[in-house]
């Protein structure tokens, strides 16, 4: 019985290794933040866009994507997390969607949310904006996802 049942745990343990194996490690995650921040800070556009995963990539979505990262630059970051998905980010991140006449969706999992908080101010006043972006891994690497034709 014991020999059965350390066999069981074996055969389990094993087949969990790959699924343990494809979580971010927290060093990935700090080093993803910190790139963000940097090039968002620096207002490197080009290191912004390295970070989208573009195979697949819906052309329409790919554009507004690029611009979208640009398009608050300049502003200062007040707070930016990597943050666990709750059951509702999950449902969006899985839910098809409608681009271009096609049906697209984002072509890895989700495992997390980047949320970038910035605050503007100049002569005019000051304002403040939040954006979520989904976030996946492949190939040791995270990578803020982009919508594909779906499969």
């Amino acid at each position: 019985m014991r020999v059965t049942i350390r066999a069981l745990l074996a055969y389990a343990a094993i087949a969990a290794a790959p699924v343990a194996s494809l979580a971010a490690t927290p060093a990935q995650e700090r080093q993803f933040v910190d790139t963000y921040r940097k090039a968002y800070e620096r207002r490197d556009h080009g290191t912004l866009v390295s970070l989208l995963y573009t195979d697949g990539a819906n052309a329409q979505a790919l554009v507004f994507y690029k611009s979208m990262l640009g398009a608050e630059m300049g502003g200062r970051i007040a707070s930016i997390e990597l943050a666990d998905l709750t059951p509702e980010d999950k449902v969006r991140s899985e839910r098809a969607q409608g681009l271009d006449g096609r049906t697209c969706r984002l072509v890895l999992p989700a495992t997390k949310k980047l949320v970038v908080r910035t605050a503007t101010k100049d002569r005019n006043g000051s304002s403040s904006a939040t954006s979520e972006v989904f976030v996946g891994e492949r190939g040791g690497r995270l990578w803020i996802l982009v919508p594909a034709a779906a499969k």
